[in-house]
């Protein structure tokens, strides 16, 4: 990557962290929530709260993700994610096996991230295991995942981080269609946020 392409990844990046706590505010009063309120449902204290909205804090995964589920919106809506389709961001749609897929990332190996769209459908898993590890963040609907001898269902706001090496499968409970995030990411490279089975 050229020196003045970076500047300009870094100041789009600048940009859109710039604009995430006035929308978090926004939010926030929108649904008639207090910081006190607010950081009573996530955990995050009002001091750190004043600052996500002020910008003095910039905003990260650990943070945005509670406050997410406390407010009931998808996380690209806390960050201002431009719609799907909007060529400037998003490459076209990939269409596999019934599912699409808008990628995030154009970098070739290392970390990948993809949008998904599950369309409702019935689905017998047929669990699969490869080299990897991926995280899956729900937007919308509810998403199936088996995994191990595991078999749950993520609704929106809900995560899970797993091995790839685990056999696995996820996809439609049949109720509906799901958008989530899925990264993915070379064997070892993990995620900061975690939400796993309990081992029995």
């Amino acid at each position: 990557m050229s020196d003045e392409a970076e500047t300009d990844r870094v100041d789009q990046t600048d940009e859109v962290l710039a604009e995430v706590g006035p929308r978090l505010r926004r939010i926030r009063k929108e649904r008639g929530a207090t910081l006190a309120g607010l950081s009573e449902a996530t955990g995050i204290s009002v001091s750190t709260l004043s600052r996500l909205e002020s910008g003095l804090r910039k905003p990260s995964l650990e943070l945005l993700l509670p406050i997410a589920r406390a407010h009931q919106v998808p996380l690209d809506e806390l960050v201002g994610a431009p719609q799907v389709g909007d060529p400037r961001v998003r490459s076209k749609p990939i269409v596999r096996h019934g599912r699409t897929y808008w990628p995030l990332t154009r970098q070739p190996g290392g970390l990948q991230a993809f949008k998904v769209l599950e369309p409702q459908r019935t689905m017998e898993p047929e669990p699969r295991t490869h080299e990897g590890y991926e995280w899956l963040y729900v937007l919308s609907g509810r998403l199936r995942l088996v995994l191990g001898d595991h078999d749950v269902v993520l609704g929106a706001g809900e995560a899970a981080e797993f091995d790839t090496r685990v056999p696995h499968w996820f996809g439609s409970t049949g109720e509906g269609p799901a958008e989530f995030l899925s990264l993915f990411g070379p064997q070892g490279e993990r995620m900061h946020v975690r939400a796993r089975p309990a081992r029995s």
